[in-house]
């Protein structure tokens, strides 16, 4: 539904209705607005309409006290759902934890202000966007540089690299382009945090190689005719 020009859609999931109420004066007060869907605290409001064809999923981590839901984050991006992790939490294990499980940017309640709408712009494109926050927990993250791919992460990638397109890989796994897209991205998003950055096909592929997501032979086979 996403497209640059056209009107982006966001659905939030939060169970203070305060908290939605000012994300939804900053989103209708963005150049050019942007659609909130106000799912509350029901996850069902993500994966039925209207909320189930907004570009953008603003998921607050804790609905529950206490017992932050990163099942539930993990489930919406392998459902290729781009992800904006809303969080009173601003502990740095919290927000490496929420990239690592695919989400494209990760804000605490108090960013809000400044940095919801841009990074609901971002993330609508398939792009991460780093908040302070986050820019913190990164840079005082001491894992190594090769970065943590999921299962699906590394499924899509390798498709990818034996085609010729990414329709071509979306109509194998039996998922949308966009969806395809989405999965690059954060796996792009992961290279770049670990200070690895891989803009083209061409450099991810290079990644791939030295961290033994795909080997050389592999490669070979898929150019063959």
């Amino acid at each position: 539904m996403e497209a640059h020009g056209e009107l982006i859609t966001a659905v939030i999931v939060d169970d203070h209705a305060a908290i939605t109420a000012g994300v939804r004066f900053w989103c209708e007060r963005a150049d050019p607005p942007i659609a909130l869907i106000d799912a509350g605290d029901r996850l069902a409001g993500v994966w039925t309409a209207p909320g189930a064809d907004a570009d953008v999923v603003i998921f607050d981590l804790e609905l529950v006290p206490g017992k932050p839901d990163f099942g539930e984050l993990r489930r919406l991006v392998e459902a290729g759902r781009r992800v904006v992790v809303y969080s009173q939490h601003a502990d740095d294990a919290t927000a490496i934890k929420c990239i690592d499980l695919g989400a494209l940017a990760y804000l605490t309640k108090r960013e809000g202000p400044d940095h919801l709408v841009p990074a609901i712009r971002a993330v609508a494109h398939g792009h991460p966007y780093t908040a302070p926050s986050l820019s913190g927990a990164l840079a005082a993250d001491e894992t190594p540089d090769r970065p943590r791919l999921s299962p699906r992460e590394t499924e899509v990638l390798r498709a990818w690299f034996a085609s010729s397109s990414k329709e071509l890989v979306a109509a194998k796994l039996h998922i949308t382009v966009k969806t395809v897209d989405t999965y690059i991205a954060r796996v792009r998003v992961k290279y770049a945090n670990v200070g690895r950055a891989a803009r083209t096909k061409s450099e991810l592929v290079s990644r791939a190689l030295d961290d033994g997501v795909i080997t050389l032979a592999e490669l070979n086979q898929a150019a063959s005719p």
